[in-house]
């Protein structure tokens, strides 16, 4: 006999997932897409179920948990997506069958899925036929099964059992004949939690004649473990034909287990299990209520937050970083103590709770561990990875009255120590507060700067030294502020790098250059021999269409790609060296050079340049500043330029603003220079008009 059920879902591939897994089985699947087909077919034909998603694109499955059908409720079980965990239990209580996490696999499941729900149905259709039976009884028995479940019981005044329901031995394991006339006062069978709270309703519930009490708690079973029991009890007592309480009573253990699996995913972390925001905001608000109670009670916020951890997740993909994230959790946990929590607020954010502390060098004492932990190596995949973590501290006090409080100022506190250079720790301070405002406003107007096109480049000149003739410059960026004026990159470049827009800005300078070029060209024929450096930021390398948006610019000025040349960060060549070599090389393939930008920081590096498809080094200004000063400096810069003339690598030497330095860098064969005695940054007109008034490399 076949089974009639109506499938509502709105995916059409899970649509056909679920057909296929019911084609072999005795059940006949009828489709619909939509809320309003689903009550459309309801109205022309017969089902025995239905299954339905819970969100549709017209509605909600569980507005079908109304639908009649021979008086009594047609069953539903409901498909639900991760996130609706809370709302499936909503319409569990209010009728729904059974719901289940709408994959694949329980897809695949479905014949066994609507057989369980189908069972209940019967269960429920059997129920409700022994109440229509039981109701042309006497009225005790009226009584009885008007408020039935699966069991039931008569409980008289003294609390003594009176009645017991034959399913009674199913549900709990114990014999009828065995619980008449035995006391229930010392509620011995019920769990030693809510033993007190079900004694206090019971005695509640006997004063007051006609009164219900619906109550869940746990009862051993009489073969050992604990059942969880939902218990409706009626107060019959003055009515002479009932003369007790009547109490119905069923097994929901599955539910309540399923109504707790889904509250911890509710108040936890579904990738580490760590308490998520919702249940840190309860702790911390507790934390805070006993400090206004208590003022003995100290206790303190940290909030953590991984550093590079970004790198990592564009490198080597998100499924390591989320293998590196539980690992970090982890040994989060491992250096608290058992009454403090810890937490994960999303990407790789932790807030930990540190509860009750006696002063704040214990809280101290913590975050150095917390620190010397985080620092150590992590092993996945046979591969280590190196992180650090900045935390911002926040300690107890009166004048908190919320979590929000807290958590805004220890999330401050953690951005000044990423700002005093990561791997450490600062504690919250009031002035600190002002601080986060300004930088709140600044990445505002930096938002507005974007989106107006208010930044400018300046060009640095670059000589060749043998000759002092202009080869080129270095495009140096600039915000045109509308009331403060010029401003340098140290004012603003920070905050654009946090906020994720030098990406933005760069793509600026690089349209700038580009047109710059072309009006040099046009104006000085000889301009063709100049080349422009400009910088790339680390998220402008790993940007998936960086070489197609290059191609492209140059294309739609014309500009031929010999006339650009990309300095990246030594930190970066190191930190993606196998991602970005294969880019550079297509990039170098088109003519575009390629330079190491503030080279000599990183000095055990030296051997990537031969790996790396790299056409010029330029050494760290800080080098060449100390060089009439600093025999170390004399040596490196010494060691980098032979290095570089053995590999066929161009040398340019920055921040020259000495003639002593000059002649230094000259001496030992370095071939460029820039720097405030070669030339200061210039405006594009100044630039301009030194294009066609200088002498320039190649004539």
């Amino acid at each position: 006999m076949n089974v009639h059920v109506l499938l509502v879902e709105d995916n059409a591939d899970h649509l056909v997932l679920a057909q296929r897994s019911c084609d072999q089985s005795h059940i006949a699947l009828t489709l619909a897409s939509s809320l309003a087909e689903a009550r459309r077919l309801l109205a022309e034909q017969t089902f025995d179920l239905i299954v339905s998603d819970l969100v549709l694109s017209d509605g909600r499955g569980d507005e079908l948990l109304t639908h009649a059908n021979d008086d009594l409720p047609l069953p539903v079980v409901l498909m639900t997506g991760y996130g609706d965990e809370q709302v499936a239990v909503a319409a569990l209580k209010a009728g729904a069958l059974d719901y289940i996490v709408k994959t694949p696999d329980s897809l695949r499941d479905l014949p066994r899925i609507i057989e369980r729900a189908l069972r209940e149905r019967r269960l429920l259709v059997e129920r409700r036929q022994a109440e229509q039976a039981l109701r042309q009884s006497e009225r005790l028995f009226r009584a009885m099964i008007e408020r039935s479940s699966d069991a039931i019981s008569i409980v008289d005044r003294a609390g003594r059992v009176r009645y017991a329901s034959p399913s009674t031995r199913h549900l709990i394991g114990y014999a009828v004949d065995g619980m008449l006339a035995v006391p229930i006062n010392g509620f011995a069978v019920i769990h030693p939690t809510d033993r007190e709270r079900v004694r206090q309703l019971f005695n509640k519930l006997i004063q007051h004649s006609g009164s219900s009490v619906t109550a869940d708690f746990r009862v051993r079973h009489a073969k050992g473990g604990w059942r969880w029991i939902e218990a409706t009890a009626s107060n019959w007592l003055d009515d002479p034909a009932v003369q007790g309480v009547i109490v119905n009573y069923r097994d929901i253990t599955e539910r309540k287990l399923m109504e707790l699996r889904l509250q911890h995913g509710m108040l936890h972390d579904s990738l580490t299990g760590l308490p998520n925001r919702l249940l840190l905001n309860d702790r911390l608000l507790q934390a805070i209520k006993r400090s206004h109670r208590n003022l003995h009670y100290q206790f303190a916020l940290l909030f953590l937050d991984l550093d590079h951890f970004k790198f990592i997740n564009d490198s080597f993909g998100h499924p390591l970083g989320d293998r590196l994230l539980v690992a970090i959790a982890s040994r989060l946990s491992s250096c608290l103590r058992t009454v403090d929590t810890c937490a994960r607020l999303g990407g790789d954010e932790f807030v930990i709770l540190l509860d009750d502390i006696a002063s704040p060098t214990d809280a101290i004492r913590i975050v150095e561990r917390i620190l010397r932990q985080v620092s150590l190596p992590f092993e996945i995949d046979g591969r280590l990875f190196h992180t650090s973590v900045s935390i911002g501290i926040v300690f107890g006090a009166n004048n908190y009255t919320d979590p929000s409080q807290m958590l805004r100022d220890a999330d401050i506190a953690m951005y000044q120590a990423k700002m005093a250079g990561k791997g450490r720790y600062r504690i919250f301070e009031p002035a600190m507060r002002e601080a986060a405002q300004i930088r709140l406003d600044l990445e505002h107007e930096l938002r507005r700067a974007v989106a107006n096109h208010e930044f400018c480049v300046y060009y640095q000149p670059i000589i060749h030294l043998p000759s002092g003739r202009l080869v080129g410059f270095e495009a140096l960026v600039r915000w045109r502020h509308p009331t403060r004026g010029i401003l340098l990159p140290a004012a603003f470049l920070h905050v654009a790098e946090e906020a994720g827009l030098n990406d933005s800005i760069g793509w600026q300078v690089l349209e700038q250059v580009c047109q710059q070029l072309v009006v040099w060209r046009r104006l000085n024929p000889r301009a063709a021999a100049l080349s422009v450096s400009v910088n790339l930021s680390a998220r402008q390398v790993m940007q998936p269409n960086l070489y197609d948006r290059l191609m492209q610019l140059l294309a739609q000025y014309q500009v031929p790609p010999t006339a650009l040349k990309l300095e990246l960060t030594e930190s970066t060549f190191m930190e993606y060296s196998h991602d970005v070599a294969a880019l550079l090389n297509r990039l170098r393939e088109q003519g575009i050079q390629i330079a190491i930008d503030d080279f000599g920081v990183g000095y055990s590096s030296l051997s990537y340049l031969v790996q790396l498809p790299i056409d010029q080094i330029k050494i760290d200004r800080n080098f060449i500043v100390q060089l009439e000063s600093k025999q170390h400096s004399q040596a490196i810069v010494n060691t980098i330029v032979n290095l570089a003339h053995n590999l066929n690598l161009e040398v340019v030497a920055e921040g020259v603003e000495t003639q002593g330095q000059l002649d230094w860098i000259r001496a030992v064969g370095c071939q460029y220079g820039q720097g405030y005695l070669i030339g200061l940054p210039l405006t594009a007109d100044e630039a301009t008009q030194m294009v066609q008034t200088i002498e320039l490399y190649g004539d």
